[in-house]
């Protein structure tokens, strides 16, 4: 993850900064907390396991140790987004910082699995706090011509969290104890709050009204449909509770968004998404291409390790190893696409990276079995470490390359909402998937089944189990081959067009 100029390249005209301004140390100071609260996305699934039984709990409190982070962070990312704008995104970002690396001392230190529940609320609603600032002081930074490769850090940065996650935490569990999957974010949030006081530049605010009807509207939406979707496959996509249903809290969260979205329509001062930002074909096209990558790679990722771990009977740290590959070759590769993206028709890069996505998921799916050799699997993981080269970046960087200064808050937001979101969806779906594939295959595809991937198996069930999970693999194939089509409809970005920029200049960090 690294650029040809990171240190040397001042900021062009058109960013509203000081012409000698440089805007690389800002980015990796950033860089440090993203990489830390995406981290937090993946490495808690490798830790489940030590934590309901060290706990004392069971299957459902574990996995609500992750869907309870999962839905304080992609609830508020609308409303962070524009408070970025309002405020400043050095100063939300360090608020959000503070209360993410606190958060995670009280993960590590909690001695109950409603106290650890409780602390990962508070930990996701500092990540949403964080995650659209980010993304903002790129496109308010960076001039629009050369923003890919600061894009492509961005980029690198989300794909090799989310590969190195179950690396990471197979080295942790087993070596210290699950508590350290959190008390490990606490020296390096230290470190990251000291280097964005001093890096951040203050940029601009925008002092404008604030849509509190679509605040509200878009909390509750996007509560009810996440919560619906985490919790469908508990309780069979059926009834909770009484009237309370999973089909009534889904249906019920796309109808208050739908009001959301009419409302928006109807709010003549600063609505919460400005709509006008998806007349931009561009970045209504990113927005359905990070979707579709976000699903396809947390849907990818359960049934390997379900797999490598229950049918193969490898340890956290074996399984979580396969994922190097993917890793090495993103991060050898992100300069070079960063550096294609400012140059290279967005869709000539995408299209790679859809295509080798596909190809790599369906060769992964092909060798899902017992009797695989395990140096055959890390091929196609290779082959996807391309795929994650080609699609982070230069979806960021195209649909960010014409917003307006001013929205760049909004326009992250609604970015990393959709990311969020979509992986909420990615994980309901393959969990549904794999229950139906396990019972398609003769095996119980209830929680117990799930539980016993995690430890030893019958040699009689092994061969059914990986069939199954080889099986799943068809929707991030799905995802992957669908997105192949959408990145057909970019346009090549004019780079001597710069979007409307800000009147005011940049105070100094220091």
């Amino acid at each position: 993850m690294t650029s040809s100029t990171p240190d040397t390249t001042p900021a062009a005209t058109g960013t509203g900064l000081p012409d000698d301004y440089r805007p690389w140390p800002a980015l990796w100071a950033m860089v440090i907390g993203f990489f830390m609260i995406l981290l937090d996305n993946t490495i808690v699934s490798v830790a489940t396991p030590d934590i309901i039984r060290e706990l004392g709990t069971d299957f459902t409190n574990g996995i609500w140790v992750t869907s309870a982070y999962l839905l304080a962070y992609a609830v508020p990312l609308l409303i962070t987004g524009r408070l970025g704008d309002r405020f400043g995104p050095k100063n939300v970002y360090l608020i959000g910082l503070v209360i993410f690396t606190l958060a995670s001392l009280w993960c590590g230190l909690t001695g109950s699995i409603e106290g650890l529940i409780v602390a990962r609320v508070v930990q996701g609603f500092g990540a949403a706090l964080m995650t659209p600032q980010t993304m903002a002081v790129i496109t308010r930074t960076f001039p629009a011509a050369n923003r890919g490769s600061a894009m492509a850090l961005w980029g690198a940065t989300a794909g090799v969290a989310t590969l190195v996650g179950p690396i990471l935490g197979g080295v942790l569990v087993d070596l210290a104890g699950w508590e350290w999957i959190f008390i490990i974010n606490v020296p390096v949030g230290v470190i990251g709050f000291v280097l964005a006081v001093r890096l951040v530049p203050v940029l601009p605010t925008h002092t404008r009204s604030f849509d509190l009807v679509g605040v509200a509207l878009s909390a509750i939406g996007m509560f009810l449909l996440v919560f619906g979707i985490q919790e469908g496959e508990k309780y069979d996509w059926g009834q909770i509770d009484g009237f309370l249903s999973v089909p009534l809290l889904i249906g019920g969260g796309v109808l208050v968004l739908a009001v959301f979205f009419w409302w928006q329509t109807r709010v003549r001062t600063e609505p919460l998404v400005p709509l006008s930002l998806f007349r931009d074909r561009n970045f209504a096209v990113a927005n359905i291409g990070i979707a579709l990558i976000s699903a396809a790679i947390t849907a990818m990722a359960l049934p390997f390790m379900f797999y490598a771990q229950g049918a193969r009977g490898w340890s956290p740290i074996q399984a979580g190893l396969f994922m190097l590959p993917m890793a090495i070759v993103l991060i050898a590769l992100s300069p070079y696409v960063g550096r294609l993206v400012d140059t290279v028709h967005p869709r000539t890069i995408t299209l790679v990276g859809f295509s080798t996505a596909a190809v790599a998921m369906a060769w992964t799916g092909m060798l899902i079995d017992v009797d695989t050799p395990a140096w055959q699997l890390l091929v196609p993981m290779a082959l996807f470490g391309v795929s994650n080269a080609c699609l982070w970046a230069p979806h960021g960087a195209t649909a960010t390359r014409n917003l307006p200064m001013s929205a760049a808050g909004a326009g992250a937001g609604v970015y990393n909402t959709t990311r969020q979101v979509a992986a909420a969806l990615g994980s309901a779906a393959i969990a549904s998937l794999i229950g139906a594939r396990l019972s398609a295959n003769g095996l119980d595809g209830g929680a117990e089944s799930f539980q016993a991937a995690g430890g030893s198996m019958p040699a009689q069930v092994q061969g059914p189990f990986a069939q199954a999970m080889a099986e799943a693999y068809w929707l991030p194939v799905a995802c992957f081959t669908i997105g192949i089509v959408v990145v057909l409809f970019f346009r090549a970005p004019n780079h001597d067009r710069e979007p409307a920029v800000d009147t005011e200049r940049v105070t100094s960090a220091d």
